[in-house]
């Protein structure tokens, strides 16, 4: 399943940023911004905090050693105990309050409590325009409590070595936590799919091991001539029960999954590798680009042609 799932987050152009680390003191609180095309996380690498997240009821209870990752770029409110959602701070104000120069430490808080919290934060950059269902469809927030042997030793350690590397003064340490980040999410993407119940649609799919195995055969040869029959050979289920299975746990049918990341194949090509209409109707498995430029205009709402250059203009304006 993890090689499905880097397929997937590669695809998608992931970049793990870590943009601080805290020493937070009692009282405190933080207004973080919603933003496009971006998830954040938040592990507590010492003390604990509350994770309001906009349009979820109730706080979430981040203990020390825990991890949240907020997905689709939400707003949401980090805060102590002691302080409510209209005493928190924009983000910007606290930045700009505190002196961060935007590498090291970020200082803030009041001084009722000599201990501090101190969460490392960071970010993943999507591409813009990246989709999949299994991305679209997970929940508001992923909470990951304390990590025993069930959780994966591997993933406490690794969120301990970003705790020590992140903003550290050792040579590298920056680029070494910002590459674990990065792994970090596929982890928690993992977890949580691995603890999907069956009726949870676009996400228990992938953790159906007939299902898995018909997906990773097409995430590795795109290209070939896939239908709902040799799809369901891979599965191991009959064709009838393969596409009644799909569609229930995927939420889409076997098809329309084949399309979709087809056309995000499509989209990379042409944005991120400058490569020609014929070149991205080749990699995507269409022999005819006639055949080719009307799925992805029905797909995305545009002609390949234009993509291309409206990719271009972004990749000059940038």
């Amino acid at each position: 399943m993890l090689d499905l799932l880097s397929d997937i987050l590669t695809r998608l152009s992931l970049r793990g940023t870590l943009y601080f680390r805290t020493s937070f003191t009692e009282p405190w609180g933080v207004r973080v911004p919603a933003f496009r095309d971006v998830a954040r996380f938040h592990f507590a690498h010492r003390g604990e905090a509350l994770v309001r997240v906009a349009g979820v009821d109730g706080p979430v209870h981040l203990a020390q050693g825990d991890l949240i990752v907020i997905p689709h770029g939400t707003a949401h409110i980090l805060s102590c105990r002691h302080t409510g959602p209209d005493d928190a701070l924009p983000l910007d104000d606290v930045l700009s309050r505190s002196g961060f120069p935007g590498h090291g430490t970020l200082v803030w808080g009041g001084e009722e409590s000599p201990r501090d919290t101190q969460l490392i934060c960071g970010h993943f950059a999507l591409a813009e325009g990246s989709r999949h269902l299994l991305f679209d469809r997970l929940p508001p927030f992923i909470h990951l409590r304390g990590y025993g042997e069930e959780a994966g030793p591997w993933l406490e350690a690794t969120l301990k070595v970003i705790g020590a590397e992140a903003g550290g003064a050792r040579l590298g340490g920056d680029l070494v936590a910002l590459k674990m980040s990065e792994a970090i999410f596929a982890q928690a993407i993992r977890a949580h799919v691995e603890q999907a119940h069956g009726t949870d649609s676009g996400v228990a799919g992938f953790a159906d091991p007939h299902l898995g195995r018909a997906l990773t055969a097409f995430h590795r040869a795109p290209t070939l001539d896939w239908t709902v029959a040799s799809l369901a050979r891979e599965a191991g289920l009959s064709r009838t029960g393969f596409a009644e299975r799909f569609s229930e746990r995927l939420g889409v049918t076997p098809m329309a999954y084949v399309t979709s990341w087809r056309m995000q194949i499509a989209r990379e090509a042409l944005s991120a590798r400058d490569l020609s209409v014929a070149e991205a109707a080749e990699i995507s498995g269409y022999a005819s680009e006639s055949a080719f430029s009307r799925v992805f205009k029905k797909e995305i709402g545009i002609s390949p042609a234009a993509f291309r250059q409206s990719g271009f203009a972004r990749h000059e304006d940038r």
